[in-house]
């Protein structure tokens, strides 16, 4: 059986894990998974609009897939998590994204609305799935 080794995402990831207690991605064999990424940025600070922290959860999830080894071409399923509802911008905003990050592939989804997310102003998480070829 396949070793499981942890990563940290260079910036935020210390900070996160030092307050939290929490690893940002895990790889065992060729299966990754990352814990879910906000728009934050290296400071845990969020946006102001909900399609820059989109925009910046989609950046974070790349940065913790490269810790291990993978990018959103490996991703195969995306779980995201919404504070606020659906209003338009947001499906407009990810698919527009997934063109951009995975244009030869979409990935399966799952969209949860919840009520709160781990900082008291996000809006989003995304949480991935990724299998290395």
């Amino acid at each position: 059986m396949a070793k499981a080794e942890v990563f940290v995402t260079p910036g935020y990831g210390p900070k996160l894990r030092d307050l939290l207690h929490y690893s940002q991605a895990l790889k065992i064999g060729d299966r990754v998974e990352i814990s879910g990424q906000g728009g934050w940025n290296d400071e845990v600070e969020i946006p102001e609009t909900i399609e820059a922290e989109i925009k910046q959860a989609f950046r974070n999830v790349q940065r913790t897939l490269a810790t291990a080894g993978a990018s959103w071409k490996d991703v195969v399923h995306v779980n995201s998590y919404h504070v606020g509802g659906f209003p338009p911008v947001v499906n407009e905003t990810i698919s527009r994204l997934y063109r951009e990050y995975m244009p030869d592939r979409p990935p399966i989804w799952t969209q949860t609305g919840v009520e709160a997310l781990g900082l008291p102003t996000m809006r989003i998480e995304i949480r991935v799935t990724a299998i290395l070829d």
